[in-house]
C-alpha cells in the first residue's frame, strides 16, 4: 500500500503548466511538514516535500492555494528519474496528490467547510482512535 498523508504550509503559489503530449493541467508546489519532536535546545524542523497535482485537482490548488497556506494532501510517492544533457541522472521522489483539502483555522464570519479537521477529525496518522478494529480474513473479498 502506497498512501501518504501530509498537513503542511505552502512555501510558495503552486506553479502551474501542461503537458506537451496531451495538453493535461499539472500543478506543483512544496509543503514544509513540521517534524513531530524538537530536540531540547533546537528549534522545530521541517521536512520540504514536493507535491504534485494532476488535472482537476491541479486546477483547484492553483486556483485556491497560496504561499503560506496550511493545507492538507492524501496521494501516494512517486519516485522517477531522467538524464540531463550533460549525462547526469537526477531522481525525484514526490508525493502525487489524490485529495487536497484547507486546513488553516476558520476566519471571522466563515461556515464550516471542507477542511483537513472536519475530514480526519484530530485523529493523528497511525493512531485510529477506538472506533477502529481490523477485520478477520473471511470478511476480505479476496
Amino acid at each position: 500500500m502506497n498512501k501518504v498523508i501530509l498537513m503542511g504550509r505552502l512555501t510558495r503559489d503552486p506553479e502551474t503548466r501542461y503537458t506537451q503530449t496531451n495538453n493535461t493541467l499539472v500543478s506543483s508546489f512544496s509543503l514544509a511538514v513540521n517534524r513531530r519532536f524538537v530536540r531540547q535546545g533546537e528549534e522545530r524542523q521541517a521536512d520540504f516535500i514536493n507535491i504534485v497535482a494532476w488535472s482537476k485537482l491541479g486546477e483547484f490548488c492553483s486556483k485556491y492555494f497560496k504561499k503560506g497556506q496550511q493545507v492538507g494532501i492524501i496521494g501516494r510517492i512517486q519516485t522517477r528519474t531522467w538524464d540531463d544533457d550533460q549525462g547526469t541522472k537526477h531522481y525525484v521522489t514526490e508525493v502525487i496528490a489524490e485529495e487536497a483539502y484547507f486546513a488553516d483555522s476558520k476566519k471571522d464570519g466563515e461556515t464550516a467547510g471542507n477542511t483537513f479537521e472536519n475530514t480526519f477529525g484530530n485523529t493523528a496518522p497511525g493512531n485510529m482512535g477506538s472506533d477502529f478494529e481490523m477485520s478477520s480474513n473471511d470478511d476480505l473479498p479476496f
